[in-house]
């Protein structure tokens, strides 16, 4: 299989609260919203997240306990500074890892850990994980 696009979509009670948080802070563009089930796009098509009210039937809201969504971004330095002064609260320390990134945590309103990072030069003894 080759997927045109993956996307995440999480059962939720907090639909419009997690469209507001995306929107205000990582400048999601709403591209579809019926009040129960809203698509949010960053930046690139290929970079979407839903959310739905739970539905019968369907899945029950989620516990994201464990779930982490990645945002690669240019100057993780100044998202870090932007978020802080917004409000949110690290949960994870703005710091450089050995296998190639520098990063910080922040929950969003369903407690999803939203991972924020640069990519940074990986320290020679993760060099060789990496797959060309």
């Amino acid at each position: 299989m080759i997927a045109n696009t993956l996307s995440a979509c999480i059962a939720t009670e907090k639909v419009e609260e997690s469209r507001d948080f995306y929107v205000k802070h990582f400048n999601a563009k709403v591209t579809f919203d019926c009040g129960w089930y809203v698509n949010l796009q960053f930046g690139k098509d290929t970079s979407e997240l839903q959310f739905i009210a739970p539905q019968e039937p369907g899945p029950p809201a989620c516990n994201p306990a464990g779930l982490m969504y990645n945002f690669c971004v240019d100057d993780v330095d100044a998202e870090h500074g932007r978020l802080t002064a917004a409000g949110l609260t690290p949960i994870m320390p703005l710091e450089d890892h050995p296998w190639g990134d520098r990063g910080f945590a922040v929950l969003d309103p369903n407690g999803v850990t939203l991972y924020i990072y640069s990519d940074r030069e990986p320290a020679a003894e993760f060099k060789q994980y990496y797959k060309e």
